[in-house]
């Protein structure tokens, strides 16, 4: 039976998820979902009380189901031919050419870190994940997250981890609610609620703090 993943998303910067080109990935961030979630699987991003833009608590910023699921270093191989555009350019003026998430380059063996939204500090949780999930049937809300229906509520919650196993009953109601919607996938209904300062910083070309390490969960 496919599982439905959730977690609260503390910072939406468009990085973690990547819902840019009609793709949406999961590369950095989120160790234990990233390491566990397989194809057919649900991933639901939730809204934070603390969200930049205001309190987006029992609201979904994006929900993704899994596809494609590749080691770090295969999206790495893979990105010059597949998806050139998840290699960030920070250089560029497009957001979403700043924000690509493949950033963990393995031509030489051992994984280096392009400059990119994440620095040094991030590398040993971003690499922890393991995995890289990625789809083409998504929903994208960002800023604009949409109200959960009442029903589905339970599945809200605002800790640090992520739930998988106790939303078990929620799979199917979730995803027949989704359906409901009669949205089109891979489209961008609204944008990142954070956007990177990356005048701010020199050394990696905008890093976002982040408090993201959900190793432990009971509920994995």
């Amino acid at each position: 039976m496919p599982r439905l993943f959730t977690y609260t998303i503390p910072i939406d910067d468009g990085a973690a998820p990547n819902p840019f080109y009609g793709m949406c990935s999961l590369a950095i961030c989120k160790p234990g979902i990233r390491r566990t979630a397989q194809v057919g699987d649900w991933v639901a991003g939730l809204g934070s009380k603390k969200a930049p833009s205001g309190d987006l608590s029992g609201r979904l910023v994006y929900a993704m189901q899994v596809e494609e699921v590749l080691s770090l270093q295969d999206y790495d191989y893979f990105a010059p031919t597949r998806w050139t555009h998840r290699i960030p350019n920070v250089e560029s003026l497009a957001l979403h050419e700043r924000l690509g998430d493949c950033i963990y380059n393995f031509s030489n063996g051992r994984p280096t870190q392009r400059r990119s939204v994440h620095g040094p500090g991030n590398m040993d949780t971003d690499l922890r994940g393991k995995n890289v999930l990625i789809s083409r049937n998504f929903y994208y809300f960002g800023n604009r997250a949409i109200r959960l229906a009442e029903h589905l509520r339970p599945i809200c919650h605002q800790t640090q981890g992520h739930r998988s196993n106790s939303n078990a009953s929620y799979f199917l109601p979730f995803v027949d609610w989704l359906n409901s919607l009669a949205l089109v996938p891979g489209q961008l209904y609204g944008w990142p609620d954070t956007v990177v300062d990356w005048s701010a910083t020199v050394s990696c070309g905008g890093c976002t703090s982040r408090k993201d390490d959900d190793e432990y969960d009971p509920d994995c």
